[in-house]
């Protein structure tokens, strides 16, 4: 079933509902909240799906998590109005009402998932992942409590999700891709041609003479616009965040082994441990099977057999202490001598007994191998502290028209100063400006400034602050014949190249179509006659581009035509066969599996619209609009 849910998760459906189980929890990067969908909060129902109310509160925490998250993209505060134009609103509404037509069909059939199930989902989920890559405890608290969710709350909403998506699984299950688009594949993917065919290079077009004055000034007068200086402007950027605000040379040996001694094993590799489990409905029955396995009446194996367990679904897998999801499991697990059965365990999910079948031993790198990046790790934790500070202390100094330069220097900050940069991020001479923080966010902020105004900070990528100021604008202006003569002279002579061997092209394939041999006309423009086979769309050969090639197999056999083939070259062609080898059937899984993925979506689309159509779906417009703030 697992395999079912990720495969689900790449259609729209899939990614929608795994979105609003998981994206809340990202640091705030959430599309539809999801603990407040679940726990209500008001009375007032703005949309209702058969027996399913959607809440006012749900549609307004949705909302501005939506809105929260485009800000943080744009780095830009986005007000109501502008979304609303963006359709916004609308967007959370339908997707509300999708989940609880859902939730409501999942209800009617009964679907359940089991806890071992959700355990998986949530322990397989990378927002949860520590610095080694695998679950870590810590990280799953911390994440849900800054969510406001109960961890009880957090696993009854994977629930719900995991039964959508076994929902959807059901309905698209083993979903057989027509013949007659098989065979369209097929042939499509399969079919290969062969063509004769002569390259016309840079030469061929001959001698291109200089051109006229009169050339020259007309070519440029056409093409003004392309010649044209962008706007560039100078600017001083000084950078907060916790890199540049941290001494690592502050932390003294005494911090750094105190950290280190605390949490060794996170500068090493921990202990993992290969771990089985059996379920029991109380802790009696474990304790009886606990001393039959002890007293040699029954094997941990036939105790699991009694269980209606399958012995290859014995092992919970190979974790470290951090990965297990269960703080009493992982306890009794890790105190368990390697072969022993533990005494028994009332975990989160019921009393078990386990048993740990294989142990990898740990290891840590010593101190003095780690220091360095110990005091970095401290350093960096003191400066996210004093981030806030730091940040309304400059703010204050901004205020008072302090210039960047004279805050960086007194701060000990960096300040990137670059003398000219276009909207595109080039220098006056076209070449990338290196050293331009944070260019996507940076740039559209610069070139909306006015010089002289106090700009407001940006957020970095890393959480910290950015500010700058505008020290000088050179306008968009249209360069001088004078100084852009060269480039005029070189843009006019490739075009000149372009049109002449575009048109020897043309008159080359126009000879091949009335039946000259393409011998004979590769030797009228000095040239050598090939010839290309086994070609297949979109796939470069020899010296025939993909561009060439999709000419190639736009064109019936027998035909001619001609193409780009490069930069400055053009190929003229005759299509001389076309093949295709026999159908059979599951000879190409990958792209059938591509349209059996299209096929999903749509019929799941019109599962919800009829799903939707049954139920029936009602929209109170005036509660939704008091809902994301206000009429309009």
């Amino acid at each position: 079933m697992l395999q079912g849910f990720r495969a689900a998760s790449q259609s729209w459906l899939g990614k929608l509902v795994m979105t609003v189980v998981f994206g809340l929890l990202i640091v705030g990067l959430a599309i539809f909240g999801i603990g407040d969908i679940f726990r209500g909060g008001g009375s007032t129902a703005v949309a209702t799906v058969g027996s399913t109310p959607i809440n006012a509160e749900a549609v307004r925490s949705a909302y501005q998590n939506q809105i929260q998250r485009l800000a943080r993209q744009t780095r830009r505060p986005i007000t109501p109005d502008q979304a609303r134009a963006l359709g916004l609103d609308r967007e959370v509404l339908n997707a509300l009402i999708t989940e609880a037509t859902l939730d409501q069909k999942t209800r009617d059939l009964g679907l359940r998932v089991s806890d071992a199930t959700v355990i998986r989902l949530i322990r397989e989920e990378p927002a949860f992942k520590g610095p080694n890559g695998s679950f870590d405890l810590g990280v799953f608290n911390d994440t849900i409590r800054q969510a406001g969710l109960t961890e009880a709350a957090f696993v009854q909403e994977q629930r719900a999700v995991a039964a959508r998506l076994q929902l959807a699984e059901s309905i698209t299950a083993d979903l057989p891709v027509p013949l007659a688009v098989r065979e369209a594949i097929h042939r499509y993917t399969t079919e290969r041609r062969a063509a004769g065919y002569l390259v016309l290079p840079e030469s061929a077009a001959g001698e291109i003479p200089a051109p006229t004055d009169e050339q020259v000034q007309s070519f440029y007068t056409d093409r003004k616009s392309a010649f044209r200086a962008p706007e560039v402007r100078g600017v001083n950027i000084l950078v907060l965040d916790a890199t540049t605000l941290a001494k690592p040379d502050a932390v003294t040996e005494a911090e750094a082994r105190s950290r280190y001694d605390a949490d060794k094993g996170r500068y090493g590799t921990p202990e993992r441990r290969t771990i089985q489990q059996i379920v029991f409905p109380n802790e009696a029955d474990a304790a009886a099977a606990l001393a039959r396995i002890r007293g040699g009446e029954a094997p941990f194996e036939s105790i699991a057999g009694e269980r209606g367990l399958d012995p290859k679904s014995l092992d919970l897998g190979t974790f470290t202490r951090a990965e297990l999801f269960d703080p009493a499991v992982a306890d009794a697990a890790f105190a368990l001598q390697q072969g022993a059965v533990s005494e028994p365990v009332k975990g989160r999910f019921g009393t078990v007994l386990l048993r740990v079948t294989a142990i990898e031993p740990g290891s840590v790198k010593p101190f003095e191998e780690v220091a360095g990046q110990i005091r970095t790790e401290i350093a960096r934790e003191r400066a996210r502290d004093d981030l806030e500070k730091v940040h309304d202390a400059i703010e204050d100094q901004r205020a008072g028209a302090k210039p960047l330069g004279d805050i960086a220097r007194e701060r000990g900050l960096p300040l990137v100063s670059i003398a000219g940069v276009d909207a595109q991020g080039r220098d006056p001479q076209g070449k990338p400006v290196e050293g331009l923080p944070d260019k996507d966010a940076v740039l559209p902020a610069l070139f909306r400034a006015e010089m002289g105004a106090d700009s407001e900070a940006l957020r970095t990528r890393s959480g910290g602050y950015l500010w700058y100021d505008v020290t000088r604008i050179d306008p968009a202006h249209d360069r001088p014949l004078a100084e852009v003569r060269d480039q005029v002279v070189s843009q006019w002579r490739d075009d000149e190249i372009a049109r002449r061997l575009s048109a020897k092209a043309r008159e080359a394939a126009e000879r091949l179509d009335k039946g000259e041999a393409i011998e004979a006309v590769a030797t009228a423009y000095g040239v050598e006659a090939k010839t290309a086979t086994d070609l297949a769309r979109g796939r470069a050969k020899d010296e025939l581009t993909a561009e060439s090639i999709g000419r190639i197999f736009a064109t019936p056999v027998g035909k001619t035509g001609s193409a780009t083939a490069g930069e400055k070259a053009r190929v003229a062609f005759k299509v001389t066969s076309a093949t295709v080898p026999p159908f059979q059937a599951g000879a190409q899984p990958n792209v059938e599996q591509q349209f059996r993925t299209a096929l999903a979506d749509d019929i799941i689309a019109q599962y919800i619209a009829d799903a939707q159509k049954q139920a029936g779906v009602s929209v109170n417009e005036a509660a939704f609009r008091r809902a994301i703030g206000g009429e309009y």
